[in-house]
């Protein structure tokens, strides 16, 4: 297995609360594949448990680094285009 990452800036402008963190857990579980997000130099967690993100603790404008593991490394590049997406949206923009 092969890890890809990449890092994202947050854009919700109230960061990863329960509406954001249950789409962007939904879509890494939906990966197929092992996805971990980590905050700033944090420790990685399974980016598929709500829990798990919301404890992150994850603030408008913070930096978050995600990391799948897959040897399907176009697989992989979608999942973070798919899931960077996700988090560089302001989902609570009217």
């Amino acid at each position: 297995m092969a890890e890809i990452t990449r890092t994202v800036r947050i854009g919700s402008s109230h960061g990863l609360h329960a509406r954001p963190a249950k789409m962007f857990a939904q879509a890494a579980k939906e990966a197929g594949f092992p996805v971990t997000v980590a905050k700033d130099s944090g420790k990685p967690i399974n980016a598929a448990s709500i829990l798990g993100v919301i404890s992150l603790g994850v603030e408008h404008g913070d930096y978050v680094t995600l990391a799948v593991d897959t040897d399907d490394h176009d697989a992989g590049e979608a999942t973070l285009d798919r899931l960077a997406e996700l988090l560089t949206t302001d989902h609570d923009a009217a």
